[in-house]
């Protein structure tokens, strides 16, 4: 197994003996790589951040701290429990606790303004961590924040505001020597977060806990979401799953490319036909005309999407996948190594702002 992921929730108010355990029967069931990623997920308070060196005592070796923001007004709009000085200490320990450090950061936030954006980001890299994800403000129906934008007491930047932030961003980053490896994610070379890396690369991962989403096999699988009828079943049957269905060559291929274009190097379209069973199910004219238009690249058999047209990703997808099967919404923001990885919670599926095409 080259990565283990404990994402979901607040999966650091864990007692380490139970991470440790957990890990345990991990390695005995399927072996470790000598490298092993093992990230947990925290939230930046203090009562978490005490368990930290207890925590890479059990064996994790990389954390990822949702900090969110730098802007105490823009936390208190989240509805996130920490201030900015209590997530600054939160990052402190874990930079002295773990090897490996990532955090993340909301942007195109109400009111949020270019020049803001680009000081808080300033603010970020200079922390010295080898990662960073960074995700705009998307409003998703039936939340609070759906609501008060509907009524018109949200205004978040419109279209070519949020543009001109995530083109910065990516410019930033590059400069600071962490470039965009994937849409929302940046890292320094050798840094990228391994077991993320295989959801886009399209590897093998196992989802284990409460809601998490697997693939294995050309199987799909999901566990059961409420912790109470996880465990119930797991005493019942031996796991958790809920969901457990056979997916068809397209559906991989499809799968496979809408996961691989988010990533700066692309995807291997020879790999994705042997998926389908014969021929990528890529739309070549849609590929040609983009790559004319600047937005596209297609060297030999691998095709990506170039700095361009990554703002235009959304748009993109539908016109170049043909037939592409629909993907699970991504519940939170979040190995390749012997081949897959270990989730305990969660699904890698998330999607950028949509842009139109020219």
């Amino acid at each position: 197994m080259g990565s283990v992921f404990f994402g979901g929730g607040t999966p650091s108010l864990m007692p380490p003996e139970t991470v440790a355990a957990v890990l345990a029967a991990a390695e005995r069931r399927w072996g470790f790589a000598e490298d092993v990623e093992i990230t947990l997920e925290a939230n930046p308070s203090s009562v978490e951040a005490a368990r930290f060196n207890d925590l890479a005592a059990a064996g994790v070796n990389r954390v990822s701290l949702g900090i969110q923001s730098l802007d105490d007004a823009a936390l208190r709009f989240l509805g996130r429990a920490h201030d900015v000085a209590e997530g600054q200490a939160a990052l402190d320990v874990a930079q002295r606790a773990f090897p490996r450090v990532s955090f993340d950061l909301i942007y195109a936030l109400p009111g949020q303004t270019l020049a803001r954006w680009q000081a808080e980001l300033a603010q970020a890299l200079a922390r010295g961590t080898e990662h960073l994800s960074l995700y705009q403000l998307t409003i998703e129906p039936g939340t609070r924040f759906a609501t008060e934008a509907a009524a018109g007491r949200l205004a978040i930047p419109d279209g070519d505001a949020a543009a001109d932030l995530f083109e910065a961003t990516r410019a930033i980053t590059a400069a600071a020597g962490l470039p965009a490896y994937e849409t929302s994610n940046h890292a320094r070379a050798g840094a990228e977060s391994r077991h993320n890396l295989t959801y886009w690369r399209y590897r093998d991962y196992a989802g284990v806990g409460p809601g998490a989403h697997g693939r294995r096999g050309g199987l799909a699988t999901q566990r059961r979401r409420k912790p109470e009828n996880w465990l119930a079943a797991v005493a019942r049957n031996g796991h958790g799953i809920e969901v457990e269905e056979a997916l068809t060559p397209h559906e991989r291929a499809t799968e496979a490319l809408v996961m691989g274009l988010r990533l700066r190097e692309g995807v291997d379209l020879d790999r994705v036909a042997k998926l389908a069973g014969g021929v990528a199910p890529v739309d070549d004219a849609a590929v040609a005309r983009l790559a004319d238009q600047g937005f596209m690249a297609r060297e030999s058999a691998r095709l990506r999407v170039t700095e361009a047209g990554a703002l235009l990703l959304d748009a993109i997808l539908p016109v170049v996948v043909r037939d592409a099967a629909p993907v699970p919404a991504c519940p939170s923001p979040s190995g390749e190594g012997l081949g897959w990885g270990l989730s305990t919670s969660g699904s890698p599926w998330d999607t950028p702002h949509p842009r139109p095409l020219p």
